[in-house]
């Protein structure tokens, strides 16, 4: 420890939102260097070793060969797919000395696809499964959490290649069964969830997600099996209903009533219903919005769906495709648009044959033949039993009402319940879009040339970091498993006189021959700061040498459960050979 560079924190760094960011800064694991970018000194650094080799061991064992790309990215291939333009601000662009365009890499898949096309061009050279361990970049909005949302991180990411769908299908199911090793080596809690491809394209996708109360994704999970991610979710559409007897759309006053919850007030007292009250969910709610698409074209959207829901902007995102901005609707926007009235907007101004030619979506739940209750277009009126098929359509549907717990799981295997998690993994059956768009073909067993069939791999190594941190730590600092720790056992010399740290010494350096990792605390500090810095390093076994040897003992702790026991000094190697073996 005297020599070791680290240097332990007493206090929380100011930007510091959850706990694995201020232990790992307080340990002296990461040193911030500008927001959502961190220096990695010696401590974490091992850490990170460690995932980075349960990784290349789990990757290898699947028939994965490890390579390196660069980082510094020329603009071509990325044009050719359209993600230049399609990841917007999302990504790090710059110009050499000559004019030309570069990017640093936010993911790698056109890299990959074009080495594979310069090398290989039969069926007989494929499969093949490739994989890097890499920084990345991505202009991060809003960097946030340490090592959780940063701007700079290291990622694994692994890509297949078969010949035709079958083959992808046997290759994402080696890679999705090496991750849940992966995973399960990492140690903690974890669950497998559908999820949108976005600016990946594909025909599937899954991410492994780390449970945590601070995770920024919502997922969802049934009693039988069903799970996915927030955005992913599909709405269990309704039957069409018969509206034969459903009388004929009328208008009525409804005074002061431009919010859902106004509106269902007015209509209990003005105009009540003879079978039950009127609830928010009989209302049909429409909501525009301004769509920016990453080559600056500008549409304007409404959304209809039920009044008792509200717009997920996450889900809304991911139906608006990578790169996508959008904002509700401004005073400026509506001044563009006389027809509507705010709080009192409904489907007869709406759609692209409508009036304003505002694109117009439904939520799937409204459903030819169900009746609502929505704007009439006039300040103070709105119009009862409007229904969609008989007095409205739309332009089509759209998946963005917020999804809650007890809505049916989309396969019928009972009520979601709602969790948070962190996304650690991510994995896609990209299919041809990317050897499509760069030429990626070989010749199949007749001599044909077919299109490449591709999968692609990401997992979170940096982030791996955060997470096992956070899901470790408590109240005295971080709690490493034995398997990622830097060091496998803290000894700690205190007390006066040359013994405790000769002892000490001693026990190291037998455990340190038997190829344990070992760091001893040497310097000339007080217990209470060393004890205090053992809890906040966080190593998983604690030896300490100090009063004891007056009774020819040494006490040994456990950082996770707290547990101490006392053991002779002649016996204390052979003792933590077997604990930790």
């Amino acid at each position: 420890m005297s020599e070791l560079f680290v240097r332990t924190l007493r206090d929380d760094p100011s930007d510091a939102e959850v706990a694995s960011h201020r232990w790992l800064v307080r340990a002296g694991y990461i040193r911030r260097v500008a927001p959502g970018i961190y220096s990695w000194l010696p401590l974490g650094l091992k850490v990170m070793a460690k995932v980075e080799q349960i990784i290349r061991e789990e990757m290898t064992a699947a028939g994965a060969q490890e390579v390196r790309f660069p980082a510094l990215l020329p603009r071509e291939p990325y044009e050719a797919t359209g993600r230049w333009t399609e990841y917007g601000d999302g990504i790090f662009r710059l110009r050499d000395r000559k004019d030309a365009d570069y990017l640093l890499g936010p993911t790698h898949e056109e890299i990959f696809a074009l080495t594979v096309k310069d090398l290989y061009s039969s069926y007989k050279d494929l499969p093949l499964t490739l994989f890097q361990v890499q920084t990345k970049y991505r202009d991060e909005a809003r960097p946030r959490a340490g090592l959780l949302r940063g701007r700079e991180f290291v990622m694994k990411d692994a890509y297949s290649f078969d010949v035709d769908e079958a083959g992808l299908a046997r290759s994402y199911a080696v890679q999705r069964a090496a991750y849940q090793r992966i995973f399960d080596r990492l140690g903690f809690e974890y669950v497998v969830v559908k999820a949108m491809s976005g600016a990946m394209g594909g025909s599937m996708s899954e991410e492994f997600l780390a449970l945590s109360p601070i995770g920024e994704d919502t997922f969802v999970r049934s009693p039988g099996g069903y799970a996915a991610n927030v955005e992913a979710v599909t709405v269990p559409v309704p039957d069409p209903v018969d509206a034969t007897g459903v009388p004929a759309a009328h208008v009525e006053a409804t005074p002061g009533s431009p919010t859902i919850e106004t509106l269902v007030a007015a209509l209990n007292a003005d105009h009540p219903r003879e079978d039950r009250p009127w609830e928010a969910a009989d209302t049909l709610k429409n909501v525009l919005f301004v769509v920016t698409r990453p080559d600056g074209t500008r549409e304007e959207l409404a959304v209809g769906l039920p009044g008792d829901r509200d717009v997920d902007p996450k889900r809304l995102e991911a139906q608006l495709g990578e790169g996508a901005v959008f904002a509700p609707f401004a005073e400026a926007d509506f001044a563009r648009h006389t027809q509507l009235v705010k709080g009192y907007i409904g489907p007869g101004v709406l759609g692209s044959e409508g009036p304003t030619g505002i694109r117009y979506l439904l939520d799937p739940r409204v459903v030819d033949g169900t009746a609502w209750v929505t704007g009439a277009d006039e300040a103070d009126r709105h119009v009862l039993h409007l229904v969609k098929g008989r007095d409205f359509t739309a332009d089509g549907v759209i998946e963005v009402a917020e999804v809650r717990a007890g809505d049916p799981a989309p396969d019928g295997s009972g009520p979601l319940e709602l969790a948070r998690g962190i996304e650690m993994g991510h994995i896609f059956a990209l299919g041809t879009k990317y050897s499509d768009a760069l030429g990626l073909k070989v010749l199949d067993p007749n001599g044909k040339l077919v299109t490449v069939q591709m999968g692609s791999y990401g997992v979170g190594v940096s982030r791996a970091v955060a997470a096992v941190a956070e899901a470790g730590c408590d109240e005295k600092g971080l709690c490493w498993p034995r398997e990622l720790a830097p060091y496998a056992v803290t000894v700690v010399a205190t007390g006066k006189g040359d013994e405790p740290l000769e002892v000490a010494t001693g026990i190291a350096t037998a455990l340190a021959e038997q190829g344990i990792d070992v760091l001893l605390d040497d310097r000339k500090a007080s217990p209470g700061v060393k004890f205090a810095d053992s809890e906040v390093l966080g190593m998983p076994t604690v030896v300490v040498v100090g009063r004891g040897l007056a009774d020819g003992v040494v006490e040994v702790r456990d950082r996770r459960s707290g547990d101490r026991v006392e053991v002779a000094v002649e016996s204390a190697v052979a003792h933590l050979l077997d604990l930790l073996r």
